[in-house]
C-alpha cells in the first residue's frame, strides 16, 4: 500500500495541506501529517494549530511513495530551507517516486531545478519561479512524477489526482462523487 508525507511548517496554507489529508485518508491510503521541525503541534498561516502525526526526525522516507508539499507563506519558505527534506524532494524526484506541490510551493521544485522541461502550475504572479517549466494554468498538472496546482480553490482537484495516481480513477471518481464534487 501506499504511504504519502505530508510537511507541515509553520505558516502552511490549511486548507491546501488538510483536504489532501481527508480525501486520501478517506480513499483508504495511508498518510501521515509530519512536522519539519520537530513539533508536535504546527501553526497554519491563518492561526490553526494541527497535531502532528510524526516529526521529519522520526519517519523513513524509504518507505513512503509520495512527498506532499503544501504552499502558504512563510509555510512553503520553511519547507524549502529544510535541508533534509530537500534532499529527499530531490532523492524522490531522481528515483521516480511521486512529489506534489501547491500554490507557492510548485516553486521550491522550481529553485532546485526539478520542473526543466516539464509542465506545472503554481499559484499566480509566481510562474517566474518555476526555472525551466512549461507553465500550465490548468487546475492540476502532472508531469512524470510530480503533481502541481495553483492554490486553495484547486486544493480538492490537486487531492483527487493524488487518490487518482496512487490507486485508479474509478477510485478517486467515486471519492468526488460521495464528497458532491464534479472534477
Amino acid at each position: 500500500m501506499a504511504r504519502v508525507l505530508v510537511f507541515f511548517g509553520e505558516g502552511f496554507e490549511e486548507i491546501e495541506a488538510l483536504t489532501v489529508v481527508d480525501l486520501v485518508r478517506r480513499a483508504g491510503i495511508d498518510i501521515s501529517m509530519v512536522s519539519i521541525d520537530g513539533s508536535k503541534k504546527v501553526t497554519g498561516s491563518h492561526g490553526i494549530s494541527v497535531d502532528m502525526d510524526e516529526s521529519i526526525y522520526d519517519i523513513s522516507f524509504d518507505e513512503a511513495q509520495m512527498i506532499v508539499l503544501p504552499g502558504g507563506m512563510p509555510g512553503t519558505r520553511n519547507l524549502e530551507a529544510n535541508d533534509d527534506l530537500m534532499r529527499n524532494v530531490d532523492d524522490f524526484c531522481s528515483s521516480g517516486k511521486y512529489v506534489a506541490a501547491i500554490c507557492a510551493a510548485p516553486t521550491i521544485l522550481g529553485h532546485r531545478g526539478l520542473l526543466v522541461n516539464k509542465k506545472a502550475c503554481c499559484y499566480p504572479g509566481m510562474e517566474e519561479q518555476l526555472q525551466g517549466a512549461t507553465v500550465t494554468k490548468d487546475k492540476v498538472t502532472v508531469a512524470d512524477k510530480i503533481i502541481t496546482s495553483r492554490g486553495l480553490g484547486t486544493a480538492i482537484p490537486f487531492a483527487l489526482k493524488i487518490v487518482e495516481v496512487l490507486t485508479d480513477k474509478d477510485t478517486a471518481d467515486k471519492l468526488s462523487s460521495a464528497i458532491v464534487f464534479r472534477v
